[in-house]
């Protein structure tokens, strides 16, 4: 049964009357008929492992599992007879993530020869960039807080960090990543032999000295074992928390003055 012009006129000023104002479809559909059957998807096929390999490249770092990382790292750091040997293995380890998003291995910096050693956390933009640790606003900030006792790291102090590899957007190292890295920086540590290590903020004081809480933890004399002596060590804050928080710079001094005289006393 057809509408005439009147009806029709009356329907349509219904639907707008009801809030049915847009046409979805020219084409009218029976809402009420039974639906279709679904296509059929296609059965996946089973592709064997070397297959998927070839098919697409797998980051080695993120194929790695991290017990089996950290296990490479200690038997690659263990090698190492030398800082120069050991920064050469630290280059071609594949086992940290963070080296693919990384610019640049951010090994040491300053006399490896020196009687301190400054164990920071993780490189930050300006670090990853140069290849060097503590360059930007936080390492102008220590060399100040050095020079303040009367070193210099050119001299006497010898720089690495926890990480030698910038976590993305700065962020705090997990624990996984430290557990995978640690065997490489406490190498260098027992290489390096220093007199004195000076942990700076709280990751690097939990990895290698084993304390929770900077705040808490800092300016307490403790020893930490190179693997070839007993040395002494201490955390202090980190000079980026004190760029943020300067009143706090008054516990640092303590803590500097605490290693100046330690140092004198060797």
């Amino acid at each position: 049964m057809s509408l005439d012009a009147v009806s029709a006129a009356e329907l349509i000023a219904w639907y707008a009357e009801m809030g049915v104002t847009e046409a979805l479809d020219e084409t009218p559909h029976d809402h009420f008929a039974a639906a279709p059957e679904p296509a059929r998807q296609p059965v996946a096929r089973l592709v064997s492992a070397p297959q998927q390999a070839a098919r697409r490249p797998v980051d080695a770092a993120a194929a790695t599992a991290p017990d089996e990382a950290a296990l490479s790292a200690r038997a690659l750091a263990r090698e190492a007879t030398t800082l120069d040997e050991l920064k050469t293995a630290l280059a071609s380890f594949e086992g940290c993530p963070l080296k693919a998003t990384a610019k640049n291995l951010v090994f040491s910096d300053g006399n490896p020869a020196g009687k301190i050693m400054v164990v920071g956390e993780a490189p930050g933009a300006d670090e990853d960039r140069t290849g060097l640790p503590f360059v930007g606003r936080s390492g102008q900030l220590l060399d100040r807080m050095l020079a303040a006792i009367g070193l210099t790291r050119q001299e006497h102090v010898y720089i690495a960090n926890l990480l030698p590899w910038r976590p993305p957007g700065n962020r705090t190292p997990t624990p996984q990543e430290v557990a995978i890295c640690l065997p490489f920086i406490q190498r260098q540590i027992e290489l390096a032999d220093p007199d004195i290590l000076i942990c700076i903020g709280g990751p690097s004081a939990q990895g290698l000295l084993g304390v929770s809480g900077i705040l808490a933890s800092r300016g307490r004399w403790m020893e930490y074992d190179t693997g070839r002596r007993m040395i002494r060590a201490i955390a202090t804050l980190h000079p980026a928390y004190l760029l943020r928080q300067p009143l706090q710079k008054r516990l640092a001094w303590r803590d500097l003055r605490a290693i100046k005289a330690a140092l004198d006393a060797l």
